[in-house]
């Protein structure tokens, strides 16, 4: 540790860190532009220029080490004279057009001027004018703003992995671009509109709706991985404007993901349901409450509960999941699942087993060698990509096992051959089993070749490893299989095996036991009940979506608790019951790796909507059942906590060694795709990654 003196306060700091840094930690002010903490040092737009003593000129807060007896000024008129001139200069070409941008009240430029701009230009030269560039459907740029910080730049290159923006040109005449026209296609490309200090690079989507201090912000969670990424959303008269990350170092650091940034588009979708509406011989009816519900008891109730299949979306909230479930036996179905592109469940029988990241987020970039089965991880779960990739940057060996190969954004190894997924895993695990001196007996016909020894040496001699199954593995017709060889290589190399929930609350479901333990799960359920109840589902969201319609027709009596009006569901249902989506109601995610985050409501629900948790405490009392007698979410999830029974299960993965199909009947789901939210947001569906077909043989 070393002592340095700043602005008369003494500090004690490790030495070698940067100035800037421990002024920080101190909350000593020092204003900056290219500098952020998560982003290599730059020191290319000298306002932090302070006065150290012994130094002849001021020197950059950001790229100097403090040393021990450092003495610094960031106030000495020496100081202030360097960082007014350097604001001076990036005001040069700056255009005046502050009433217009939508950066205005939150920019660091303005914030800035304000201390040490000044109120008078020398420059009376023509300001220099910068074309726009085409960056896609969701950033806009208004690049004769840029002051060249280059944080866009290194984002694309240190942390999405794709450089996408880069310099070109020299002094007033460069400019940040693309260099050849094209869009920004990162799955994580709205981050560099959080990083932009001016109003170069805006939200497209928000793009002059509203003021920025017009906004209230919202702290949640969002609702479509389960990362659990902390969020905020903005509303202005209780309508969501926009929603930006939230600062949580443990789970999505400073960052967010498109899909969770842009999908709010959908709130205010136009086919947004706002009533409830039944079906009365054969015609739709708008209706209240009361009447939908009393129609929707009675209805069921006239159905063999044992013939009664209740499904639903794992974006769903804890609270709504538990009292669905409860709900469910209560009337005394038990054919209740979420696993809806599932298609193998021949484990079942030996237990369920809890879809969970075994390490916590943090700890996956300290791992020395990780697995990735059956997964496209940097579109799957992109938050949870930039930790692997973080580990691949440190020396970690990353091995891929899929159908085809992928464009990821990081040095590794794919085994994407003719051979397929579940036999070069099998080999993998006999490899593992050999060199570890252990016989096993289904795997004794598998043969090995040598680049697959090298693979299983290197994660043998990791020190810490860990096999992630995918959304591919899940999809895919052996699963059970899938799972039985990955867990035998996690025993055989001493790795933490994970199974990587998708949906936002995959976990959670698991928790309250959403799961069929005595009755049928989905692929069973498709074949024929007599009534469904449906929360937050559409047959895309099913692995066979035809098969879901046709399933849904020919049954006698369908609820569905929907926030959307289609025509598909109309032609199904007997009942649409309009629900508040993830920014209108409160409740709790658990995330992939068990930790629980409650959220308030941000928005009031649009139209008549209400919040899924409280119809169903409606339709309990309908029923007659006990225990539906919460007035507020939190009552709900305090009986789920202190339930001794929700607990995770982690059941033996065995399952029976029979091959039932190879990799060429999997078919990804584009992360456009994944659920109605995302399906509706217009700016999303109009990136490459909305495509279905694109998604399919490894194609991006």
């Amino acid at each position: 540790m070393v002592k340095v003196e700043i602005n008369g306060q003494v500090i004690e700091a490790h030495e070698g860190d940067m100035l800037i840094d421990v002024a920080d930690g101190a909350q000593i002010p020092i204003p900056r532009f290219c500098y952020h903490k998560k982003l290599s040092i730059a020191a290319n737009c000298r306002m932090c220029l302070v006065d150290v003593e012994g130094a002849w000129k001021p020197l950059p807060a950001c790229a100097t080490p403090v040393t021990d007896g450092m003495v610094v000024r960031t106030k000495s008129a020496k100081a202030i004279a360097a960082q007014k001139s350097v604001m001076e200069f990036l005001l040069i070409n700056h255009p005046l057009d502050c009433p217009i941008c939508d950066q205005g009240g939150e920019c660091e430029l303005q914030d800035v001027a304000m201390d040490y701009g000044d109120d008078v230009s020398r420059f009376v030269e023509a300001k220099r004018v910068v074309g726009d560039k085409n960056a896609g459907p969701l950033i806009s740029t208004d690049m004769t703003r840029c002051i060249h910080c280059t944080r866009c730049v290194r984002f694309g290159q240190e942390v999405a992995g794709m450089m996408e923006l880069g310099a070109t040109g020299r002094s007033e005449w460069m400019e940040i671009g693309t260099y050849v026209e094209k869009s920004i296609d990162s799955e994580m490309s709205g981050n560099m509109i959080d990083l932009c200090p001016v109003g170069a690079l805006t939200s497209k989507p928000f793009r002059y709706t509203t003021r920025t201090w017009e906004l209230k912000a919202h702290k949640a969670i969002a609702a479509h991985d389960s990362i659990g990424s902390n969020i905020q959303i903005h509303t202005k008269n209780e309508k969501v404007m926009r929603v930006v990350p939230d600062e949580n170092e443990a789970i999505n650091e400073v960052w967010i993901s498109d899909r969770d940034r842009f999908s709010y588009e959908a709130i205010n979708a136009e086919d947004r349901l706002t009533q409830p509406m039944i079906k009365v011989n054969g015609k739709w009816q708008v209706t209240d409450w009361e009447h939908a519900l009393q129609f929707a008891v009675e209805g069921l109730q006239a159905i063999n509960p044992a013939n009664l299949g209740v499904m639903a979306s794992a974006n769903s909230t804890l609270e709504e999941l538990h009292l669905l479930q409860k709900l469910a036996r209560g009337i005394g179905s038990e054919s209740i699942d979420y696993r809806t592109r599932q298609v193998d469940f021949s484990a079942d029988s030996k237990g369920f087993h809890t879809p969970a990241l075994t390490s916590s987020i943090a700890d996956i970039e300290k791992q020395d060698a990780i697995v990735m089965v059956g997964s496209y991880l940097r579109k799957e779960l992109p938050i949870l990509n930039l930790r692997v990739r973080k580990a691949s940057l440190k020396g970690a060996q990353v091995i891929a096992v899929n159908p085809s190969e992928f464009k990821y954004n990081y040095k590794l190894t794919q085994l994407s051959d003719e051979q397929g997924m579940v036999a070069n895993l099998a080999a993998m695990a006999k490899a593992a089993a050999d060199m570890k001196g252990d016989k096993v007996d289904f795997l004794a016909d598998v043969t090995v070749s040598d680049a697959i020894k090298a693979q299983v040496t290197a994660l043998i001699s990791a020190k810490r490893s860990e096999i992630l199954l995918g959304q591919i593995a899940q999809m895919h017709p052996d699963y059970a299989l899938l799972c039985k060889l990955a867990d035998s290589l996690a025993k055989h190399t001493d790795s933490s095996l994970s199974i990587l929930p998708m949906q936002a609350n995959e976990v959670g479901a698991n928790l309250v036991n959403f799961l069929p333990v005595k009755g049928k799960n989905v692929t069973q359920m498709l074949q024929g009940m007599d009534a469904y109840l449906l929360m937050g589902l559409e047959s895309a969201d099913f692995s066979d979506s035809k098969q879901a319609q046709q399933a849904f027709r020919n049954a006698t009596f369908v609820v569905s608790m929907s926030a959307f009006d289609n025509e598909e569901a109309r032609q199904y249902s007997d009942v649409i019951l309009p629900i508040a989506l993830f920014a209108e109601t409160a409740g709790t995610f658990v995330n992939l790796s068990g930790t629980k985050q409650s959220f308030k409501m941000a928005a009031q629900p649009q139209g008549d909507a209400k919040a899924a948790w409280k119809v169903l405490r409606v339709m309990g009392n309908l029923f007659n059942l006990n225990g539906f007698e919460a007035t507020h979410s939190n009552e709900v999830l305090r009986e789920v906590l202190d339930n001794k029974h929700t607990t995770l299960a982690f059941a033996q993965l065995d399952a029976p060694l029979v091959r039932v199909n190879n990799d060429a009947q999997v078919v990804m789901v584009a992360p456009y795709q994944m659920d109605a939210i995302v399906r509706r947001a217009p700016s999303l569906q109009k990136t490459p990654d909305a495509s279905v077909a694109t998604m399919v043989g490894g194609q991006d």
